[in-house]
């Protein structure tokens, strides 16, 4: 349901804040946000301009095998899955943006980094596989060892400049901002 809480204040936005316009609305997160991102325009094609995911949170399945034990009984927990993926695959994949692939609709950019110690360049590019075996349109830039792992994007490096103004311009490109990002 947290998705949709996310999707709840898009349209809580349009509703009540006049200069929002409902056609320019862009989505982006980063990690669980990531997620986040990806699952509302899977699920909501047509309220989304534009979309950036930055080391997204892509396949839940695999991200149980690989964070161990502890983590997975975050997901497990009664509070939230209430499952292992073990025990329940599907409802794992029901809630992993790279098997909803088919589903995409809102130009896409994402980002990631091969030396991500939380999310694992694994899961991302399960997601952009998925992505181009559907023949869909997106782009996306895979960073090879960029420094600061998980948060390299968030950094004062040449490489987090580069992203940061890659996903600035690109979120231009369709959500037309009065004064964009050079």
């Amino acid at each position: 349901l947290e998705t949709e809480d996310t999707f709840a204040c898009r349209e809580w936005m349009v509703a009540n804040v006049p200069m929002v316009d409902p056609k320019r609305v862009g989505i982006l997160g980063w990690s669980h946000g990531g997620l986040h991102t990806l699952m509302n325009i899977f699920q909501h094609p047509d309220s989304y301009k534009a979309a950036y995911a930055s080391v997204p949170v892509s396949d839940l399945v695999a991200r149980m095998a690989y964070k161990g034990p502890q983590y997975a009984s975050l997901y497990s927990a009664g509070y939230h899955i209430g499952r292992t993926a073990q025990e329940d695959p599907w409802e794992y994949r029901r809630r992993s943006p790279a098997w909803h692939a088919e589903k995409l609709k809102t130009p896409l950019l994402i980002h990631t980094n091969t030396t991500d110690e939380d999310v694992n360049v694994l899961e991302v590019e399960h997601l952009i596989k998925a992505l181009k075996a559907e023949g869909k349109q997106f782009e996306y830039k895979i960073y090879q060892a960029a420094p600061g792992g998980h948060a390299f994007n968030r950094l004062d490096t040449t490489e987090a400049v580069e992203s940061r103004k890659e996903a600035y311009r690109f979120l231009a490109k369709y959500l037309t901002p009065p004064k964009p990002v050079i």
